[in-house]
């Protein structure tokens, strides 16, 4: 499995993923046009969006509507080391939503395999040719 990353010009970085292009920029603020989400943002979004597709067929698959059903998703940044330290997904559920599968529906998030992989990162390799 292979993704091409590509550098089109400014502080613009592209990857070339399964038939997309996923386009970054840096903000402003860190010389960039602010064109693009920047690429931790994209990691960031990853998370949420990837438990939202285990949430909405969950609900799918139960015939469960998820209109008002919202996924929101806090980070809690450690200020000496800049980095998150947790993870918050707060699944907002509609008033009739079934009280029998609430738990369920917690347990179907954790299936993310974004979540999976940061629990169990890969090794990584860096070499030129």
């Amino acid at each position: 499995m292979d993704m091409k990353i590509t550098f089109p010009g400014g502080k613009k970085v592209n990857a070339d993923f399964n038939g997309f292009i996923h386009k970054t920029d840096q903000a402003i603020r860190s010389g960039g046009e602010g064109s693009a989400p920047e690429p931790f943002a994209l990691f960031l979004a990853s998370i949420g969006t990837c438990a939202g597709i285990y949430v909405l067929g969950f609900c799918q698959e139960r015939g469960i509507e998820t209109d008002g059903m919202e996924i929101i998703q806090k980070m809690d940044f450690n200020p000496l080391t800049g980095m998150i330290d947790k993870i918050k997904l707060n699944i907002n559920l509609p008033e009739d939503f079934p009280e029998k599968y609430k738990k369920a529906v917690i347990n179907s998030a954790s299936l993310c395999t974004v979540k999976k992989h940061l629990e169990n990162p890969p090794q990584f390799e860096i070499t030129t040719n």
